[in-house]
């Protein structure tokens, strides 16, 4: 047993870190005695990447990741499902949660349905209202935790008002947010004023006046994917995300894992790209949205004190205890 300092998601506090009978180490947010022996460093839950594709990756690697929970935000809806947490197979006998969106929901010949990438199920695309509000039941039914609608003007069709004002409703009914991967000009702000509750990707096609931004992080979420950019796109997208938590927009960190040649655990480009844009400290961790660690199911992390930086942070282990 040992006396540990617990980030609990909103802020730092005292618990005790014992191992049960089964030998699992289990987080108590309890006071310690002041003569236990304390861990060394800090804990955090494991670290949830909300923008991952995880039938482009490896993802059985996520097994020993330093993340805790993934959002897979555009799959076959019955084989991400049949992945399910990528159990360790460790002391901790801890899982990574799978979440997902299931398919993308696009319109006809829209982004990605040409792509050669996105796998046979991957794709749903939509002509009509009927089948915008099928596709939606059809995700909530497979286990679904929000949808994915593709936006790219730039690549082909996009939905109309109307089509994402039935998909947003649809999706309402069953309490279900709408992600948008929003993709040309202006399609950022037109998804968000019909109702989307979080962009895919920080905008990066052009940088949103300032008005535009106060408008953004008063209504949405952004997942950050900085680290897929290069050049002009990655100035723009910094500069947008720069000034969204500046006006108090809510940031989720997320790396589009599985486009290009991505970790499969936290991505040193994509943290470096948050801190140029001026997300640190507290600010970076609450991006990084750590799983609650009093879950007897969260993956337990170390950091070496409070202000250290996501990239140090290991599994926890009985070998903690014995220190």
């Amino acid at each position: 047993m040992r006396a540990a300092t617990f980030f609990d998601g909103a802020r730092w506090r005292d618990g005790v870190v014992d191992v049960d009978g089964d030998g699992r180490m289990l987080l108590r947010g309890e006071p310690a005695a002041s003569a236990l022996p304390r861990i060394e460093g800090v804990i955090v839950g494991g670290f949830t990447d909300h923008h991952v594709h995880l039938q482009l990756v490896e993802h059985e690697r996520l097994t020993g990741s330093r993340l805790g929970r993934v959002v897979d935000l555009g799959a076959d809806p019955g084989v991400v499902a049949s992945y399910g947490g990528a159990r360790r197979t460790d002391e901790t006998r801890r899982a990574t949660r799978i979440e997902y969106a299931g398919a993308f929901l696009t319109a006809r010949g829209g982004y990605p349905s040409d792509r050669e990438w996105a796998p046979a199920g991957s794709v749903r695309e939509i002509a009509d209202a009927g089948q915008a509000t099928a596709a939606v039941a059809e995700m909530a039914a497979a286990g679904a935790s929000c949808i994915k609608v593709a936006s790219n003007s730039a690549a082909g069709p996009v939905f109309s008002d109307e089509l994402v004002r039935v998909v947003v409703d649809a999706a309402s009914a069953r309490g279900l947010p709408v992600v948008v991967h929003a993709q040309g000009r202006g399609e950022a702000q037109r998804v968000v004023r019909l109702g989307a509750r979080s962009l895919a990707h920080a905008p990066f096609t052009e940088r949103l006046s300032d008005d535009e931004i106060a408008e953004q992080a008063a209504s949405v979420s952004w997942i950050s994917t900085l680290s897929i950019h290069g050049g002009a796109d990655l100035h723009v997208a910094v500069d947008n995300v720069r000034r969204f938590h500046a006006a108090g927009g809510r940031l989720r960190y997320g790396t589009d894992m599985g486009n290009g040649p991505t970790p499969v655990d936290l991505h040193d480009l994509e943290l470096a790209a948050l801190r140029q844009a001026g997300i640190d400290g507290t600010a970076l961790l609450n991006s990084l949205a750590p799983v609650d660690p009093l879950d007897p199911a969260s993956v337990l992390l170390v950091l070496p004190h409070r202000d250290a930086h996501p990239t140090l942070a290991r599994p926890l282990t009985t070998a903690d205890l014995e220190a």
